[in-house]
């Protein structure tokens, strides 16, 4: 096991008030709301064999807030939410892809290479505000298209997953 994810993932462990056993790192279970279940490779967990995080959970992690149109709103918005780069190393994988499935069960293949500094989130706020269910929330997964072009196409956009509320990690 690496230096960087044994850090990563004390730091995930830390930032969701965790305690660490000797054998697994186990959170607490969310107060609140559950927002995000992960499931998959990952190594942490608070129920079973998933990761499953509130609102306060999520945003206790590392933020990240960047302003970008897109093409399903209308002019600028400011996303704030964790990075995906940031929540992969937080629960410790590097390979593989995300499997990302909405609240009406769209699923799209997220690759790990996408998770890379200044690109997508997990963004929980729109413009400083929590993200409603009717307007793609309360998670929804933004690229910076305004800043890369790359971020601009059809596979990207079908990336974009909103309403989102469970990730696998498959290797």
């Amino acid at each position: 096991m690496s230096k960087r994810f044994v850090r990563k993932a004390c730091c995930l462990v830390l930032a969701l008030g965790l305690t660490i056993p000797a054998t697994a790192q186990d959170s607490a279970s969310p107060a609140g709301n559950v927002l995000l279940t992960v499931t998959g490779v990952l190594s942490v967990t608070n129920t079973n064999d998933a990761l499953a995080l509130d609102r306060e959970m999520l945003m206790a992690l590392p933020m990240t807030t960047f302003s970008t149109s897109t093409i399903w709103t209308e002019g600028e918005h400011s996303f704030t939410g964790v990075s995906l780069a940031d929540f992969a190393n937080a629960v410790g994988v590097d390979s593989g892809h995300f499997l990302a499935r909405a609240i009406n069960d769209y699923t799209v293949e997220i690759p790990i290479s996408d998770a890379v500094e200044n690109g997508p989130i997990v963004a929980y706020l729109m413009d400083g505000a929590a993200i409603p269910v009717r307007d793609k929330g309360p998670l929804w997964v933004i690229y910076p298209y305004d800043i890369n072009a790359d971020y601009r196409s059809e596979v990207i956009y079908t990336r974009s997953i909103w309403q989102l509320d469970r990730l696998e990690i498959v290797p």
